[in-house]
């Protein structure tokens, strides 16, 4: 089978998955990419629909391969315009598929005793949030929490994530559940914040730990800052005043990796 029209309504049905309420009226989403569809994959993320171009490279064939091992999938080639349709890319990738979210219970996830956990509140850009798990993975966070903001399952979040996202523990739950899970497990809250005297570095970081991020403009709010057990603040030294939530992110989580190889702060 072959498609190419852009006005197919299998193409139609996955084109309106790029939107928000149309992944939460189906619990589907779609995802483009070698990596990202190999690392859901792996994750057993359930696969509905697959879409392959008409051109693939090594690694795009190598995961169209173990699409077509899938039982009642069936790999569907579609014309170049169709591919553009259903990529967010500037560049599409020559593998598309429709799937299932899966549905974690934050619940259901015991945390390690020495556990280091990210916890994003009301994030507003999906790239972000997605570089923010990249992150998260790469220092061996143990999982991350999303309270509000952008949803996990996002076209961008996915890929700036590179589909990481499938194999790191990430629950979304509302603001809530978050405080009342962090606080059933007794992992203190460490909060970034410009108005604190405590650099990041000088905290003792050695311990259970939950990092809490806020939105990209407006930081954390007052609620969550009465709620922290230590606020840290990361040096400023240029004109900018803050910097992007990933980046901060990534420093707090090294910094804790750090004082832990080491055994000590500063």
């Amino acid at each position: 089978m072959r498609i190419t029209s852009t006005s197919n309504p299998h193409i139609k049905a996955a084109t309106a998955l790029m939107e928000r309420k149309e992944r939460v009226r189906t619990g589907l989403f779609l995802m483009e990419g070698s990596r990202e569809v190999e690392r859901a994959l792996a994750a057993g993320i359930e696969i509905i629909e697959a879409y392959r171009g008409e051109r693939l490279d090594a690694d795009e064939a190598r995961v169209v391969a173990k699409l077509g091992r899938l039982e009642r999938v069936e790999i569907v080639e579609v014309s170049e315009p169709v591919l553009k349709k259903l990529s967010s890319r500037e560049n599409p990738a020559g593998v598309v598929v429709v799937a299932r979210m899966p549905k974690p219970s934050l619940w259901d996830f015991v945390p390690p005793k020495n556990a280091l956990v990210l916890v994003s509140v009301g994030l507003e850009k999906p790239g972000n949030l997605g570089a923010l798990l990249r992150s998260a993975d790469a220092a061996g966070a143990d999982a991350v929490l999303v309270a509000g903001g952008v949803d996990l399952y996002s076209p961008q979040v996915i890929r700036n994530s590179t589909g990481v996202v499938f194999l790191l523990p990430t629950f979304a739950a509302p603001e809530q559940a978050v405080l009342d899970w962090l606080r059933q497990y007794q992992i203190p809250l460490v909060a970034t914040t410009p108005h604190t005297d405590k650099t990041y570095w000088d905290v003792d970081l050695c311990g259970p730990v939950a990092i809490v991020l806020g939105t990209e403009h407006q930081g954390l709010s007052g609620a969550w800052l009465d709620r922290a057990d230590l606020k840290v603040k990361i040096p400023m030294q240029g004109q900018a005043d803050s910097l992007n939530v990933s980046v901060t992110s990534a420093l707090m989580l090294y910094e804790v990796k750090r004082q832990r190889r080491s055994g000590s702060i500063g």
